[in-house]
This record gives C-alpha cells, structure tokens and sequence, in this order.
C-alpha cells in the first residue's frame, strides 16, 4: 500500500532528454504533468553528450537558444575517421538548413539541468527526483498511473496518460508486456576518459584500426573516449591485462602514446552493451512509449539523443489538446507512433549499414587495415558529406515545437469559404438596398 497518492494529468517517467523535454513542452501547453526521476540529480556519466542542430532548432523555436549557447560547449562542424592511415571526412554539419550548423557537446547534465530550470517556472510543472518507478496501476485494463519508491516510501501516482521515457531497460514497458523486436549488434562499446592537449583534432574523430574502432569526443580538457570491440570480446581483453589495452589505444590512435597510462584500472572503464530493437506497438490505454524506451538506439552516430528529443517533439504536439480535454484515446496514442516509426526504422537501418561497415575493421584482428577504394570513391564524390551530415544531423523526420493547435484542413477551408459567402451576400444585399433606394427617387 502506497503511503502517498498524487495526482497529475500526465506523469512522465524518466528524467531524460526525451521526459524533460516532453514534460517541458506540455507544461508550457497548460497540462499538468510530472516527471519522474529515480536519480537525485542528472549528474551521470558516459552519456550522450551530443546536441544536435534539429535539437538546437526546436531550442530556438523555444526562445531558448541564445542563453543555451552560453553554456560551456564544443562545436562540432564535421565528423571524420582515420581508417588505416586514411583521413576521411564521413559527415559535414555546414550546410544543414538550421540555425546552428553544427552539434554541441556539451555534457548532459548541463543539457538536462537547463531544460529542468526552465520547465520548473511553469505553474504546471512538477519534477520529483529520488522517484524511483517499480510498476504500473491498472483499473479495466488500462493504465491509471504508477508506482514508485522513494526515500520516504511508496508512493502512487494517479494520472490520464503514463509515457515511459526511462531507456533502454524501461520499467514501464517491462510492467506493460510489450513485445520487443530485437536486431543483432555485432558490438560493445568501453568508454572511458583521457586528457586532451591543445594540439588534438577537435572535431569528432574515429580511429579505426588492428581490429578495433577508436570515437574520441573533445570536451575540452579531456576526451569522451569510446573503444569498439566485437560484441562479448571484453572479457578476453580483461584478461590479457590493462598493460596490453594501453598497447592497443596506442596502435590505433599513436598520438595518444604519452597518455595511455592515465588508464591504470579497470573501473575506469565502463562497458556499454549495445542494443538496437523497438517496440512493436508502443501504446495501450492510458501508455505510451517514446525515446529508448520505445527504440533503443546504436552509438553510431550519437542520434539516439536526438531520434528522442524528435519523439519528444511530436508527442507534445499530438498530446497537448487532447490532454488538456481528457480525451487520449488509442488512436491519438497511436498517432504519435505513426508519425514516429519510420525515422526510427530509417534510422536503426543505417546504424546497421554502418555496424556492417565496422565488420571490416573486425575482421583481422589485431592486424593493420587500409582504406578501402569504396569508402575512399565514395565519400569523395562531391555533396556526399552534407547528405551525411543531415542525416545525422536533423535525421529522418525533423520535428517542430506546435505552439497552437493545428488548423484542420476543414478550418483552413470551410472557414474562410463560409466568411467569404457572408461577405458576398452582404456586399449584394447592400448594393440590392442602394439599387432599390435609387428606383424609389427615380
């Protein structure tokens, strides 16, 4: 038995870039809403860190922008691979057609803190942090809210729509039974940290080589460093002693040799177990799934981050009216999957191709490779890096912040048609009365 009970119209869970922004959006929207946070502050590491220029857009659109930039970040123009001894440009931000031609690294409790600041002056808006959801209430085989722990207890909250926004190992998707379609992943990712000199790239820079694919992320003093191994390799590496996993940071990025050492212990090392899948049907009564939760994501490319904020976007711009009207049925549920589904698919579909793309620098281990002519053929080929760089950049289906409810296509014609005839009528009824006026005198 629950302790406390509160009510809300909307409790989001999970505290991410896809619940923050979500609870964010509505709140402005005048719908009550609580976000759910299991941590007692955003502060994690080994997240994403990357903000896209479709997220800086919808930012903008928030009036936001300007003060965003403020804060502490890195600009990132370009993305690049060094594939054998072979320097690549894959990606080129300069020409997306935003604002900010570039993605912010910035971390991503700075991220998350800005959006919390800004969501907590709205009347509306509630965030619980040390919220911790264990489960789903039910009345008629609908979702009516949700369970959480606290430090104080339990706690029920009662609410008109549940949207799981807690990741990859969702709680909420768990307790409802959704199916999950999974597709393989031949890799993991060890992230870890290492100081950063003036004189390194400071562009997002992948070193692919000897088996292995080396990502570094400038975040100023120190890269975000990121090994690709082969999916379940990381206990042979374990034991072949961190000596030898200096080495082999040192064969694959050499101009890293005088920091290697830095790394002294496997636990600062951290593992990402990579996954893509997604949900079948995201929704049921009174539930919905969006950002990892209802897709999680590859590292490639460092687009889950923005594929959640776009579902984000969406779901506040279909929820908002009929929230605030207590009319949520299955079919505005399902409408936010349909408007969201295909990007995810696009997107799983090309993180895929590049998972493929990486089975080359797999496939000799411990060996030295070389650029092949197809990559280098085409990513020559003159245009090929700005499409990438949309791609990453805005991805699939770009979406907007909705400020008032969407005209209907009825309200956009009916409307001024019916304006329109009353106008005539009355210009002929008055021209009739003027016409008659003159007969009268005649």
């Amino acid at each position: 038995m629950a302790s406390e009970t509160l009510d809300t119209t909307c409790c989001v869970v999970g505290g991410g870039p896809a619940g923050m922004i979500l609870g964010f959006l509505l709140a402005r929207r005048g719908v009550e809403v609580t976000v759910l946070e299991k941590h007692a502050d955003f502060f994690r590491d080994f997240r994403g860190d990357t903000v896209h220029p479709s997220t800086l857009e919808v930012l903008k659109e928030l009036w936001l922008l300007d003060e965003f930039l403020k804060l502490p970040h890195q600009k990132v123009t370009s993305v690049g691979i060094i594939l054998g001894g072979t320097h690549l440009e894959v990606a080129n931000f300069r020409h997306v057609p935003t604002t900010c031609k570039f993605v912010a690294l910035m971390p991503q409790w700075d991220f998350l803190n800005f959006i919390a600041d800004h969501a907590r002056k709205l009347p509306s808006f509630r965030l619980l942090m040390r919220h911790e959801a264990t489960g789903l209430t039910h009345d008629d085989g609908r979702v009516t809210g949700v369970t959480a722990k606290t430090e104080a207890g339990d706690v029920e909250i009662r609410a008109g729509l549940v949207v799981g926004c807690d990741g990859r190992h969702s709680i909420t998707r768990q307790a409802a039974g959704f199916e999950v379609i999974e597709k393989g992943v031949p890799m993991d990712v060890l992230w870890f940290r290492i100081s950063r000199w003036s004189s390194d790239p400071e562009q997002v820079l992948g070193n692919v080589n000897y088996g292995k694919a080396l990502i570094l992320i400038n975040r100023g003093e120190y890269f975000q460093a990121g090994l690709i191994i082969p999916k379940g390799s990381y206990p042979e590496i374990q034991s072949k002693g961190i000596a030898e996993f200096r080495a082999d940071l040192q064969r694959i990025a050499p101009y890293l040799v005088q920091r290697v050492n830095e790394i002294n212990d496997w636990d600062q090392v951290k593992i990402l177990t990579v996954q893509i899948n997604r949900l079948r049907k995201w929704h049921r009564p009174g539930l919905l799934c969006i950002g990892d939760a209802a897709h999680a994501m590859s590292p490639a490319g460092g687009v889950g981050i923005n594929l959640a904020i776009q579902d984000a976007v969406a779901a506040a711009n279909i929820l908002a009216e009929p929230l605030k009207k207590g009319r949520v049925t299955k079919c505005t549920l399902a409408a936010v999957q349909c408007r969201r589904e295909i990007p995810t698919r696009v997107t799983q579909g090309m993180q895929m191709l590049a998972h493929r793309g990486l089975n080359y620098a797999f496939r000799n281990p411990g060996m030295p490779i070389e650029a092949p002519w197809q990559a280098k053929a085409v990513l020559g080929i003159p245009g090929v890096n700005s499409v990438l760089g949309y791609a990453v950049g805005m991805g699939a289906k770009p979406e907007h912040v909705q400020n008032k409810p969407k005209v209907t296509l009825v309200r956009r014609i009916a409307v001024p048609a019916a304006l329109a005839a009353v106008g005539v009528a009355a210009t002929a009824l008055a021209v009739s009365w003027a016409a008659w006026k003159i007969w009268r005198r005649g």
